[in-house]
């Protein structure tokens, strides 16, 4: 990319009177520079079977050509219209509690051959009548895909040919399942049950893991028809989102990111975050870190948050924050969903970059300042390039895995995703920048250390991966819950950590409820494993009067490198204390500032350093410069090493090394 991409989602059909020229300006004086389009609007773009009318999405294209704005559209199969579902009423998806009724967005089943040809005529025909405009840069396949929980006929009938395919026999089948269970095997294909009530955890894990695959080609299907379509110039994208606790949060469980990325030229995700008091930068961090590592290049967030929810109302600066932030972490530029606030429906008071007043406002000039900035400093920001140290592998069986077989059952508490974000969210306070990476993806000659957070569910070439990588001089920090069973959550019939007991020095088979025990102090949350020692370095055991003869944190050298465990959910104070070991180990430097001060670096497109330093507080914070004499970009101020450097409260320097 030449520029910053800024901008935000845009719905002229969604507006209580025609105002596309108004919007346009208003938007390129705020200095943004693109819009995302047509998306959300199948029932306007067809309202009924083969009529179609794109004079909506046209009419924003001739303003686009005319003002100068760029813009991407998006295939609408998303939501589908009502006359469809009226035409073919099982196209609703069926999911284990029964088929959904019409109404919300994302419900339909994706295998569903009448849905299939009609999102097929749908995307042809939109990508028929933009196709004239220069103005389009790009196109966005589907939005947020997941599988959407389909135990429809249609996935459980491909779903049968998969292990037909995969198993061969129902012998080996039922063997691989231990379907003898509660009587569940099968003596022949035609006797498969219907799986939705099945009590076999691992064959609704298997289960997922397909339906996974079948996003991931539903996206390659839609990228393949709009590549008919497309100029070489214009890109394909995706808005890969995260699992959802409120905001983004940890792996997507509907979809393997990795898995679908192949379906476009240039990533691209939703990122939704706490603001206020709440915001730590830590989302936004762990998202971009993901979705760059996708295809190892730069990426394009194509939702955030202007106002949002009225728990995520920026305070002032804040939201200028949030921008630079995104580009810290190699985004390409960010675009808001959406330009105005809706006035009808269910997503009323998520509000956007203009009040339900429909006028330039707070927000407004707030990101009508980061449209400045970007304008003038862009050159100096875009195609940010990284080379991380440190990996965090990241799996979406051991995410099913752990629903299916939970570490907080009965209490609560720790999910897998509690266990991503307590471990990468340490790293990130830390100021140690790592790659999100699919175990399926991991390279690990190119990092220093490896954190393998909760990572239940190993394949035996994974785990011989990760041994090799050890073996050879690399530094492992793994946590509780890792390696225990295969990827369809079978259990290991071997003592663990599978295959990788000689790296860590010992094994285990007990677990326990925390209960009282504590670990160097504090308390351990919901889970624990008793570790039995065989010749690693016990660092801690467990305080508690009964498990205190069992270790909770090993250290083991093994041929070259290092292995550790941590066996137990503590503080991130304690896990924190022993991640600095291990990158001590690892030959990673620390820098001398911690959260609410934050550091993210990399090389610009001039092949300079640059280095973002954040406050995510409403304090100021003063700190000694630890790079090289450089310039803020934005000041145009020079700091020496060893300067003092102010940041107030909710702000930033971006320094490149000279």
């Amino acid at each position: 990319m030449k520029e910053l991409i800024f901008g935000a989602a845009y719905y002229n059909e969604y507006m209580p009177y025609d105002r596309i020229e108004k919007d346009l300006t208003l938007m390129k004086d705020a200095g943004m520079n693109t819009i995302r389009i047509a998306e959300s609007t199948w029932s306007t773009e067809e309202p009924e079977d083969g009529v179609f009318n794109f004079k909506p999405v046209t009419d924003v294209l001739d303003a686009a050509e005319k003002i100068g704005m760029q813009v991407i559209i998006g295939t609408p199969t998303y939501a589908v219209p009502a006359w469809l579902v009226k035409k073919y009423p099982d196209i609703m998806v069926t999911n284990r509690s029964g088929q959904v009724k019409y109404g919300p967005r994302q419900s339909m089943d994706i295998l569903h051959p009448d849905f299939l040809r009609y999102a097929e005529r749908i995307i042809r025909k939109l990508a028929e009548a933009v196709q004239p405009y220069k103005c389009v840069i790009g196109f966005q396949l589907d939005n947020e895909t997941k599988h959407y929980d389909n135990y429809g006929k249609y996935a459980q009938k491909k779903f049968l040919k998969y292990l037909k395919e995969k198993y061969k026999t129902t012998d080996a089948f039922n063997k691989a399942f231990t379907l003898a269970y509660w009587s569940n095997s099968i003596n022949s294909w035609e006797d498969m049950p219907d799986i939705s009530n099945s009590i076999n955890w691992n064959l609704h894990c298997q289960y997922e893991h397909f339906l996974r695959t079948c996003a991931a080609d539903y996206l390659k299907w839609q990228s393949e028809i709009i590549s008919q379509y497309k100029r070489p110039e214009q890109f394909i994208t995706h808005n890969f989102d995260f699992g959802w606790i409120g905001y983004s949060y940890g792996e997507q469980p509907g979809i393997n990111h990795y898995e679908a990325s192949s379906a476009v030229s240039l990533a691209g995700c939703d990122i939704y975050h706490p603001s206020q008091d709440e915001l730590t930068g830590a989302e936004i961090a762990f998202g971009g870190d993901k979705i760059r590592s996708l295809k190892k290049t730069n990426y394009l967030i194509l939702e955030t948050e202007a106002q949002g929810f009225k728990e995520w109302t920026p305070y002032p600066k804040q939201l200028r924050l949030q921008a630079f932030s995104h580009l810290a972490s190699g985004a390409n530029g960010h675009m808001y969903w959406n330009w105005h606030s809706i006035h009808n429906s269910m997503e009323t008071y998520w509000k956007g970059v203009l009040g339900h007043e429909l006028q330039p406002g707070v927000i407004y000039n707030y990101a009508k300042e980061i449209g400045k900035e970007y304008k003038k400093y862009g050159a100096q920001l875009i195609n940010l390039k990284k080379k991380n140290e440190v990996a965090l592998v990241t799996d979406t069986d051991s995410l099913t895995a752990l629903k299916f077989f939970p570490m907080d059952y009965p209490t609560g508490g720790l999910s897998y995703n509690d266990a991503v974000r307590w471990s990468y969210d340490a790293l990130y306070k830390m100021n140690v920048e790592c790659d999100v990476v699919d175990i399926n993806a991991l390279n690990p000659a190119d990092y220093k250390m490896i954190v393998t957070p909760a990572l239940y569910c190993i394949s035996p070439e994974n785990a011989k991966k990760l041994y090799d990588y050890v073996a050879e001089g690399g530094i492992l920090f793994s946590t509780f819950r890792s390696f225990y069973a295969d990827t369809k959550g079978s259990v290991y019939d071997a003592p663990h950590p599978y295959n990788l007991t000689d790296i860590f020095g010992m094994e285990y088979s007990m677990i326990t409820q925390a209960g009282s025990a504590k670990l160097m102090g504090s308390p351990v949350e919901v889970y624990a494993e008793l570790l039995e020692n065989k010749n690693a370095q016990v660092i801690a055991t467990y305080q508690h009067k009964y498990w205190g003869n069992y270790a909770a944190i090993t250290k083991n050298k093994f041929r070259k490198g290092i292995a550790y465990y941590f066996a137990a959910k503590t503080s991130q104070e304690v896990l924190s204390q022993i991640l600095k070991d291990a990158l001590k180990e690892a030959g990673i430097s620390l820098y001398p500032v911690k959260f609410p001060v934050i550091i993210r670096s990399g090389v610009n497109s001039k092949g300079k350093k640059v280095h973002y330093i954040f406050n995510y507080s409403s304090e100021d914070y003063f700190i000694d410069n630890p790079f090289p004499d450089s310039l803020d970009i934005i000041s145009e101020k020079p700091y020496f090493t060893g300067d003092k450097i102010e940041i107030a409260d909710w702000d930033f320097v971006i320094l490149e090394e000279q």
